[in-house]
């Protein structure tokens, strides 16, 4: 067993190791092919013994932003297609934003999910097959989040350990109770819910889309925004929001996981 421990928290070292070497290398270095990219201004880890709970949409706490600085996070995918054009979107402009991902997307197109790895940006977690896990019996949702775990962890290297080697997690439709926000503060994963998000589960064209987004960035001031890279208009909006947040002078901050192992 404490074999089993060492080499889990062996490879959650290096991965965190691996988090903050290109993201600093991103934020340093010129962006190959676009010398006015909006890039990554600076790296944030968080761990859940300080913020075991962030984003003022669902909580009292939010991550430690300035103001004008974003933390941008997308759910459900990966999937072919839009997750594609998004990552494309993002690596343009040298920046990191955190993938909360289901894990049958993950389980169904691992290449998409070690792109996302490869090209430095914060891989996570939101349940296998996105039940409203505060509707389920406490074990039943705690299974499902280990699976998802389990399904997008063996994406990435092919195998799974005792703790998750990002423990960042978002409940699906923001359904938590007590009881499950207490066992993963426990386990020591950090719970993200939002600041503000796009509505982009909604049909809307990319030009509503961007509208919306920033009228309401601009409203809060920065933050950690919300959306789906399942959706084909968010990927198509996603350069032009890109350019805006450069032109506006917002400034994107990457969370990674500290080196704090429970």
């Amino acid at each position: 067993m404490t074999r089993i421990i060492l080499r889990s928290l062996s490879r959650s070292l290096l991965r965190l190791a691996f988090f903050a070497a290109t993201s600093v290398a991103a934020a340093a270095a010129p962006c190959p092919g676009n010398p006015d990219a909006l890039g990554t201004d600076r790296v944030l880890a968080v761990n859940a013994a300080t913020t075991p709970q962030v984003g003022h949409k669902h909580f009292a706490t939010t991550l430690p932003l300035a103001r004008k600085e974003v933390v941008l996070t997308f759910d459900d995918g990966p999937w072919p297609g839009p997750t594609d054009r998004v990552l494309d979107a993002l690596r343009h402009e040298c920046v990191k934003a955190t993938f909360f991902l289901l894990g049958r997307n993950a389980a169904s197109f691992p290449k998409l999910v070690r792109r996302e790895v490869a090209e430095g940006h914060t891989v996570a977690h939101h349940s296998f097959s996105h039940p409203l896990l505060a509707r389920l019996p406490f074990s039943a949702a705690e299974a499902e989040i280990d699976r998802g775990i389990a399904a997008v962890e063996t994406a990435v290297s092919g195998r799974t350990g005792l703790y998750p080697v990002t423990p960042f997690f978002r409940f699906p439709g923001f359904a938590s109770s007590p009881a499950l926000l207490d066992r993963l503060k426990q386990r020591g994963i950090v719970v993200f819910g939002a600041d503000l998000w796009a509505s982009d589960w909604n049909p809307m064209t990319p030009a509503e889309e961007l509208a919306l987004v920033m009228g309401r960035l601009n409203a809060n001031g920065g933050g950690i925004l919300l959306f789906h890279d399942t959706k084909a208009q968010t990927a198509a909006m996603l350069p032009a929001f890109l350019r805006e947040l450069k032109r506006h002078g917002y400034r994107v901050v990457h969370v990674v996981p500290n080196a704090t192992i429970y």
